[in-house]
């Protein structure tokens, strides 16, 4: 790989890759071919007359507008969809921060082969010492991350990626795979439109074998790259790396299960940060690390052993196949007696259980590692590690405490939203106590990989009557089911973009056998810098097409406490409502009791002519932004709120076609949604024979990268302006319309 080296003013050097080829630039264009000779003076970077002293990392004078300067220009040179290798120390060069002389020598995962332990256990430190500073700059918490910094280095260390598969269950767990792997400078705009992916992404770096997010997909993804590179005679490694809240989902179960009985040689690493949806679980013994444990399992894990185990193995088939199976059990009982509570449940699925392992004691984890990854035919092998999220990040601890306050809980349900920066769940989980506290039979199920704190607030108010089940959504919902059938009255709460998973059950176990379960699905629609990942494009299309299935989205939080009113009273078939991630409409109403809603009925806010703008969930508000932009053209238009996507009101949709010309639906959810139920309806009633002229305006059929809210809803075409865009051209103002959108 060639290296290209751009000399600043000032004694600033920076190293650039020869791989960065693909780019805006052309797909022959190097950085070497940049002119990076800037003229200083005409940026307007330095007084005239001052002078910079250099250094070899870090520059006397902090260029903090060069700065921005770069990292504006890597934002836009790297598009979405385009492998991302990027240049080392070109942004951090410009932040005042602790030296990381051996972290500025990494650009990619080789570099790590020739460390000394010593300088291992250094590099480390300049990892977290990097972590902390981005997290002063960064919103996100980078503690999981935090906790992985050894484990990372050690596989990195040890592995040769990318030729061997390296997959991560968890995005939040891959930033220093990140910075190891050539995208430590564009950490920064991680999350940001044109930025880095906050997972792992194929599209964004070779080093990312399989792209994460949901969780507890990486054992299956491993297992069948293990197969495939058998089937095709390789002899790549494949290592997945799992986490405690993947251990709650059924797949991953269902991975190892099927990985036992294949025998493929992978390595899953457990990275167990002692956490657990069970207070009274984290409070009792935990696994401990001595020295006695810390030779065990470099025994368990050397060659000579696994040898000797085969040997053992062999002579007993030869005696018989009742001895073989004893000692074999024998061999599984003296290594579960070993291992901690838990690690017999590996064996009996079929994973060679090795551990624990300190996660953070550098000279074991890469012992372990080096000692497995020469076994040719072992078969799968899980490595418990123990790590801890505050491992030596006491006084980022501290600062994030102190930038970010926890609000004490008030007993007034109004309390919940009466704050300034309220959110949609903050006025569902005060509408929620109020419907409970009348209706003791209510309960709620929780699933999903975070809780928002409004839940946290709900699960302590009702300690006896909120289940919260992790990722394990296909669980969530057939429990919520039983719950229902033995007389009590769910609701369950799931993000978007994580009940697809549980599509099955709310299809079989709920919807078919017309069972109330109320749906609460968080997080719909577009979700701003969590990207395509967390997006809720889909879950309007998969509920609205199941036959008993009454399906509902407010509009502001005044409807979203009407609603929970209105599913509280629902006893005879399943409902679910929508609402988006972010703050509510307004911030200056106080909390009203919820008000039971006409199954199937919408309204009309704003009536007009010519043309109608029929709005479903959180795009009603941008339908009323439309028309006031619209009306200062002279133009009157209609704005009608849906309200119910199944029931539709058909009497209101019938309606708008008989009194206006064009008919326009805005939602913010997949084709095959809200629109499609309009357009049915149309169709069949004999709607579109006549003079009405019909325009859907949806989510494109394209998923939409990291961005800010309104950056992702003006790609999209769904901004007020965009909808008042769409008005003008149907009207044949096509100047007006090009003029609105400068």
């Amino acid at each position: 790989m060639g290296t290209a080296v751009a000399q600043y003013p000032h004694g600033i050097t920076s190293h650039s890759s020869g791989d960065l080829a693909h780019n805006k630039l052309g797909s022959s264009s190097r950085y070497s071919n940049f002119p990076c000779q800037l003229d200083f003076a005409r940026l307007g970077l330095l007084h005239q007359g001052s002078s910079a002293t250099s250094s070899s990392n870090h520059p006397t004078v902090c260029f903090r507008k060069l700065g921005n300067f770069l990292s504006s220009f890597q934002s836009d040179l790297f598009e979405s969809g385009s492998r991302i290798n990027a240049i080392p120390d070109i942004d951090d060069i410009f932040w005042d921060q602790v030296p990381t002389p051996l972290l500025d020598m990494i650009e990619n995962p080789i570099h790590l082969k020739n460390l000394s332990l010593k300088e291992l256990k250094e590099l480390g430190r300049e990892i977290r010492s990097e972590l902390s500073n981005i997290m002063t700059q960064k919103p996100n918490s980078l503690k999981a991350s935090l906790a992985v910094v050894e484990l990372t280095i050690a596989i990195h260390h040890v592995f040769h990626a990318p030729v061997d598969k390296i997959l991560w269950d968890a995005g939040e767990q891959t930033y220093v795979h990140k910075i190891l792997t050539g995208r430590r400078s564009l950490m920064r705009i991680m999350r940001q439109k044109n930025g880095l992916s906050g997972f792992t992404s194929r599209f964004e770096s070779e080093y990312d074998s399989f792209g994460t997010g949901h969780g507890c997909n990486s054992v299956s993804a491993g297992l069948g790259m293990a197969i495939a590179r058998d089937i095709k005679g390789k002899r790549d490694r494949v290592v997945t790396v799992i986490s405690n809240a993947t251990t709650l989902a059924g797949q991953v179960y269902e991975a190892m299960s099927n990985a036992g009985y294949l025998d493929s040689n992978m390595i899953v690493i457990l990275n167990d940060s002692r956490r657990s949806l069970h207070p009274k679980i984290e409070q009792g013994p935990s696994t401990s690390i001595t020295a006695l444990s810390s030779t065990l399992i470099k025994i368990q894990s050397s060659k000579s052993f696994q040898n000797f185990r085969e040997l053992a193995k062999g002579i007993t088939k030869r005696i018989g196949k009742g001895t073989h199976e004893l000692a074999a059990k024998f061999d599984e009982y003296v290594r579960g007696m070993i291992g901690p509570q838990g690690s017999t449940l590996f064996e009996e699925l079929g994973l060679y259980y090795i551990g624990p392992v300190d996660g953070h004691n550098l000279e074991d984890l890469i012992c372990v590692l080096q000692q497995v990854a020469s076994l040719d035919s072992m078969g799968p092998i899980l490595i418990h590690v123990i790590t801890e999220d505050n491992h030596q990040d006491a006084e980022y601890n501290e600062k994030t405490e102190a930038d970010n306050p926890q609000e004490g809980y008030d007993d007034s349900v109004s309390s919940l939203c009466s704050v300034h920066t309220r959110t949609y769940s903050d006025c569902f989980v005060g509408s929620l106590v109020m419907e409970a506290e009348k209706q003791k039979d209510i309960v709620v199920v929780h699933a999903g990989m975070e809780m928002e704190p409004s839940f946290q607030l709900l699960q302590e108010t009702f300690v006896d009557r909120f289940f919260d089940v992790g990722m394990a959504e296909q669980h969530a919902v057939t429990f919520s089911a039983g719950l229902s059938c033995g007389g009590l009255r769910p609701f369950c709460i799931i993000p978007s973009t994580f009940l697809q998973r549980a599509y099955d059950q709310v299809v079989h176990d709920v919807d078919r056998q017309k069972i109330p379960v109320r749906f609460v699905i968080t997080s719909a629609g577009l979700v701003g810098n969590s990207g395509p990942m967390y997006c809720g494009a889909f879950d309007v299309t998969l509920m609205s097409c199941l036959p008993n299935m009454i399906v509902m989205a407010p509009s502001d939080e005044d409807e979203l406490v009407d609603m929970v009113a209105t599913a509280a009273q629902i006893d005879d078939r399943p409902v679910c409502f929508r609402y988006p991630r972010g703050a509510i409409v307004r911030t200056d109403h106080f909390m009203h009791a919820g008000i039971p809603l006409e199954i199937g009925k919408g309204r009309v806010l704003l009536e007009g002519k010519e043309v109608a703008l029929l709005g479903y969930g959180a795009m009603v508000q941008n339908c009323l932004k439309a028309q006031a932009l619209l009306s200062r053209l002279g133009i009157q238009v209609t704005v009608a709120d849906a309200r119910f996507c199944k029931p539709l009101d058909t009497e209101l949709l019938t309606l708008l076609c008989q009194n206006h010309q064009f008919l326009i639906t805005v939602e913010e959810g997949s084709i095959g949604g809200f629109a499609s139920h309009v357009a049915q309806f149309m169709a069949l009633n004999g709607q579109l024979d006549g003079a009405i002229k019909w325009r859907p305006i949806v989510l494109p059929d394209n998923y939409i990268e990291n961005g800010l809210p309104e950056e992702q809803l003006a790609r999209a075409g769904l901004s007020g302006h965009h909808i008042a865009a769409t008005v003008l051209r149907l009207l044949g103002r096509v100047r007006e319309a090009l003029l609105l959108m400068c």
